[in-house]
């Protein structure tokens, strides 16, 4: 069987949780599959490389620390802005979306809004930033690229 490598493409069930046992994703219970090309930087290191040289219908569980997910928490990434350029209403938990100056949309969270509405502190950490992550992965489809006469080659369990 074809085992995952660099450039391969592979499609994976996973559930993610926090150290507490607290799920904060299942790719089975949303009933979407994942699938990215492995060495794309499209998922977070931790997880890339934990589906290396696994084969379809391998199951695996592994542990990644923040180094190699989201990072760790950046105080420098909470700050405040001006009550009066934040549109609607602004309340705690909601979600914005800010401009940076390369033109990059940057995610933030509403952690606090002051109670004359003048301020609002936002966070751009990512959500899990800081936080140890245990993901149960299943590999279901692996595609190694090309075979011989020109198709491509996709191995299932």
């Amino acid at each position: 069987m074809a085992q995952v490598q660099q450039g391969s493409e592979v499609t994976v069930h996973y559930k993610g949780r926090l150290k507490d046992g607290t799920v904060f994703d299942s790719s089975r219970e949303r009933g979407e599959s994942l699938s990215f090309e492995v060495g794309d930087e499209q998922v977070i290191p931790g997880f890339e490389n934990a589906v290396k040289d696994m084969e379809p219908g391998d199951e695996k569980e592994v542990t990644i620390e923040p180094e190699n997910a989201y990072g760790q928490r950046r105080d420098d990434l909470v700050f405040e802005l001006e009550g009066e350029n934040v549109p609607g209403q602004p309340e705690v938990d909601q979600q914005l979306q800010l401009k940076h100056p390369s033109g990059e949309m940057i995610p933030v969270t509403i952690v606090d809004v002051s109670d004359d509405g003048e301020t609002v502190t936002v966070d751009a950490n990512h959500q899990l930033a800081g936080k140890t992550l245990t993901f149960e992965i299943e590999l279901m489809d692996v595609e190694t690229g090309e075979s011989e006469d020109g198709d491509s080659q996709i191995i299932t369990p």
